[in-house]
């Protein structure tokens, strides 16, 4: 009788045991793999989601004065700027909880869109040197500097930012899918995403 208690004592006691390990074990494989999705989803990093081009026409004018001012000398040039400009989400910024038991990923914060990139081509018409006021090679660099700012000043009035804004709904689906695959669900529903029109997503 004892050796009969005995073995279902310990029979019982290897259950509980495996049951609590391989629990502890499927806990911590799921933890890990919240950590890897979250980090899956910062590595995309930035997300392209509108792109813009802009033709524009730069003027430029350099006056330098010597022999007391009496003699001035001007040099001049016109650039004319074809640029591509990509505005996007910097999803390094998100903001991510991860409820381990419901395998289920809360987004607390969205970045707002940003100026990712700015390419320019640049082409010199009407290039005239003063006579002791040249074009020199820190010039031309400056100016390739002065014409990308000049573009990137023109982005907020193009409404690129707020096109980009639209697309954030875009963005949050993207990720809700590719966690889905996974067996994980993205909870969203308290975010409220960076456009005016927008309010608490249901």
């Amino acid at each position: 009788m004892e050796l009969l208690l005995g073995t279902l004592f310990g029979i019982f006691l290897s259950y509980f045991g495996f049951s609590f390990f391989y629990k502890k074990k499927d806990y911590e494989k799921t933890e890990k793999q919240s950590v890897v999705l979250i980090e899956k989803i910062k590595s995309v990093c930035k997300l392209i989601s509108v792109e813009g081009d802009f033709a524009e026409i730069y003027h430029y004018e350099n006056t330098k004065n010597r022999f007391l001012n009496i003699i001035s000398s001007k040099k001049k040039a016109i650039l004319l700027i074809n640029a591509k400009a990509h505005i996007g989400f910097d999803l390094s910024q998100i903001k991510l909880d991860a409820n381990n038991e419901t395998k289920e990923i809360k987004v607390t914060h969205f970045p707002e869109p940003k100026i990712l990139s700015v390419e320019t081509d640049v082409k010199y018409y009407d290039k005239k040197d003063g006579i002791f006021n040249k074009f020199q090679a820190s010039d031309l660099t400056t100016l390739q500097k002065e014409s990308k700012a000049f573009i990137v000043d023109k982005i907020p009035e193009s409404g690129l930012i707020d096109s980009a804004k639209k697309e954030a709904l875009d963005t949050i689906l993207m990720i809700e899918q590719m966690l889905e695959i996974q067996g994980w669900k993205l909870n969203y529903s308290q975010l409220v995403l960076p456009n005016s029109e927008t309010n608490k997503l249901n």
